[in-house]
């Protein structure tokens, strides 16, 4: 029952990127297309997952048995930035389109502070290792849905009759900040 808590609220109800703001670089920036969405999506979803698991290793391994723990902000983005490289590398020779598609923001993967949140946050709320995974996970899901709504949106808002005012970043940001309210009706606060 515990691991469906834990998916349940990082997908929905304490979303990174509409409800805690994290990772919003990204999210504006790849949600264009469906496409890239998905596949920015996915690319996150995998970073968090690998980076989750060895942070959580090397924390309990490494750093608390050595009284380290203050050195944890750096391991962490050591290894993410590392993880970021290896999935760069990966998707130029899996699929070139959407290498070119995500252009800037798949190495920005490395500074997304939702990737390195999740490490710090699962050391912080004290997750065994499966809980931690089951966490990063969901995150992961939760991101990717956040860019396909927002994707969406946007492909439809393209067909729409925009003020010309509000056409470009000024009806994205509505639509983002529509979209976060909507999520944070989720936690009962609204």
């Amino acid at each position: 029952m515990e691991y469906v808590i834990i998916i349940i609220s990082a997908i929905f109800i304490s979303n990174v990127v509409l409800t805690q703001f994290l990772g919003i670089c990204p999210f504006l920036g790849v949600s264009q297309k469906m496409s890239t969405a998905i596949g920015m999506g996915a690319a996150v979803m995998f970073v968090l997952t690998i980076a989750t698991l060895v942070t959580y290793i090397i924390y309990y391994s490494i750093l608390v048995p050595l009284q380290l723990e203050y050195l944890q902000t750096i391991a962490f983005i050591l290894v993410i930035a590392s993880l970021v490289q290896m999935v760069e590398i990966i998707i130029k020779k899996i699929s070139q389109p959407l290498y070119q598609a995500l252009g800037i923001y798949l190495p920005l993967i490395t500074t997304n502070c939702a990737v390195l949140g999740v490490a710090i946050l699962v050391v912080t709320k004290n997750y065994n290792l499966g809980e931690s995974i089951v966490y990063a996970i969901s995150i992961g899901i939760g991101f990717g849905l956040a860019l396909i709504i927002m994707a969406g949106l946007r492909e439809r808002l393209e067909f729409a009759n925009v003020p010309q005012v509000f056409k470009g970043i000024p009806i994205t940001l509505i639509l983002a900040g529509i979209l976060s309210l909507a999520f944070m009706g989720f936690t009962g606060i609204i």
